[in-house]
């Protein structure tokens, strides 16, 4: 093929690709939702909590009720200070939260768990909505947590089914998006995200749910079929009924 058609394929496919970008961005309802600072600052007052697991520094992010991400922060003093790869992971289950819940149905992704499992009623949920691997991974890295992260303004898609995703409700009962954590065992997470929503302030109002108490809160009741199973590293289950966040472990 002439080396010159090529070149304007390519030019084409990416200005296509630019083009829905800057669409999705235009079209966001971001603007109702907490910006980077009030994220940052929610999540870092949270992950200093005593949540259980082990106290590492975490990613979170904001998606608004399409999907399309407001917010990338973090709460150590560089990116690398959390798990590098808990940064999609952290708007995968902001995705997931806010696909799967409803203004009188909140799921959490902790509370996805075991209806994925072979032979469970969700079973292929988590290969479904497949993460936008050029949104996820786009440059620079030097942004990445920042009010500029190149994540902001896209959508990134993606199904986690443990804790930490969360929808965000105002008090008035709509539902207007989603927050997801990630950095620690996903029962921390949980802990976490559920704290950092309670510090936004104006989005944590409690719809019907599966989990303990009626609400998205983590069913550790292994008998259930939205329970997500016990950390390994401990704590978590008790930390969870101590903040009204689900619990408590039942064999």
């Amino acid at each position: 093929m002439n080396k010159t058609i090529v070149n304007f394929a390519l030019i084409g496919s990416l200005t296509a690709v630019s083009s829905i970008a800057l669409a999705d961005s235009a079209n966001s309802n971001c603007a109702s939702l907490p910006d980077h600072a009030a994220l940052k600052a929610a999540l870092i007052a949270a992950q200093s909590e005593a949540n259980g697991g082990f106290d590492l520094h975490m990613w979170g992010t904001v998606v608004d009720r399409d999907g399309i991400v407001c917010a990338v922060a973090f709460t150590g003093s560089d990116r690398g200070d959390q798990w590098p790869g808990s940064r999609v992971i952290s708007a995968q289950k902001a995705n997931t939260a806010n696909s799967f819940s409803l203004p009188g149905l909140a799921l959490s992704t902790a509370n996805l768990y075991t209806a994925v499992q072979p032979g469970g009623s969700l079973f292929g949920l988590q290969h479904s909505n497949p993460v936008d691997t050029d949104a996820a991974y786009k440059g620079p890295s030097k942004n990445y947590g920042q009010p500029n992260d190149p994540l902001v303004g896209v959508k990134i898609g993606g199904v986690n089914v443990f804790g930490g995703g969360l929808a965000l409700y105002t008090n008035s009962g709509n539902i207007v998006g989603a927050i997801g954590v990630s950095g620690d065992s996903s029962c921390a997470d949980h802990n976490i995200a559920w704290r950092t929503r309670n510090n936004l302030n104006g989005f944590n109002f409690l719809p019907p749910g599966v989990g303990p108490g009626g609400h998205d809160g983590i069913d550790y009741n292994q008998a259930s079929g939205w329970a997500h199973p016990l950390c390994a590293v401990g704590g978590e289950d008790e930390v969870a009924v101590t903040i009204g966040a689900g619990g408590p472990a039942i064999p």
